[in-house]
């Protein structure tokens, strides 16, 4: 069979990564993006007048579009599987639960459209997504990536209302991915800084969410999505469904890693 053979003229690719830029939205957990040319054309000039620029860029792994790892999260001193911390690390990095551990996606993608199936342009501030918004989406099945879109990524220009503050974030709620991690899904994503509800007030001090997804379900997590194309290419072909392209940086160990996750639409 000749792969060309399986690209088809009415394909759309929808990119559903946010863009690494300097001043973007980061939680205040983790180290925020950082780019510096280390060399401009003209500082190294060849005989043949060739000449070469390059970058160095710095981030924590979970900065930007990425995926969580399963050794992201822990609940008393344990892994997902009950895998003790203190044997899982290994020379500064995990031998279990890494980001490496996690294989290339290729998946069946559901979209939950919350701010389109509710009739508003996005999510308020704060506002859970509970099960009874899943069951107006096309129904997961075992395996399935899950994106929860809540309008949040409508805010990526403005890091200071994308990362709530005390107003909080709409995001999935408890019940929600308990009923997420019943259906045996392979991943979840979402356009928000931290996928879950963050309540008003609440800050991120409980994240329940991560804790049944990574620690009780072995769910990996896809955070900070852009997700907005996605929602008018599906509601124009009238779908909630596409085929997910994706993988995450082959970290050794990372707890997460950048990923630049596609949708395949037909």
């Amino acid at each position: 069979m000749n792969p060309l053979d399986l690209l088809r003229d009415d394909l759309e690719v929808v990119d559903l990564a946010q863009p690494l830029e300097v001043g973007m939205p980061a939680s205040p957990t983790h180290p925020a993006f950082e780019f510096a040319l280390r060399q401009r054309h003209g500082d190294v000039v060849r005989a043949d007048g060739m000449t070469g620029s390059h970058e160095v860029m710095v981030l924590g792994g979970h900065v930007g579009t990425h995926m969580d790892a399963l050794s992201h999260v822990a609940v008393d001193g344990l892994l997902h599987g009950g895998v003790p911390v203190n044997g899982a690390v290994e020379a500064g990095r995990y031998r279990t639960h890494g980001i490496d551990r996690v294989p290339p996606l290729l998946r069946r993608g559901v979209l939950v459209d919350v701010p389109r199936s509710r009739g508003v342009a996005r999510l308020a501030p704060g506002e859970p997504v509970r099960v009874a918004d899943l069951l107006a989406a096309p129904e997961p099945r075992p395996g399935d990536v899950v994106l929860v879109r809540t309008g949040w990524a409508q805010l990526w220009g403005d890091p200071q209302a994308y990362l709530g503050g005390t107003d909080g974030v709409p995001g999935v709620d408890a019940d929600a991915a308990r009923w997420l991690a019943a259906r045996g899904v392979g991943a979840v994503g979402a356009d928000t800084i931290a996928l879950e509800h963050i309540p008003a007030g609440g800050g991120l001090s409980a994240l329940p969410v991560h804790r049944i997804l990574l620690a009780e379900a072995g769910i990996n997590l896809i955070e900070v999505m852009a997700l907005e194309a996605l929602s008018e290419s599906l509601a124009a072909r009238a779908t909630g469904e596409f085929l997910f392209v994706g993988a995450p940086l082959n970290v050794r160990g990372a707890t997460g890693a950048p990923i630049r996750p596609l949708a395949v639409i037909r």
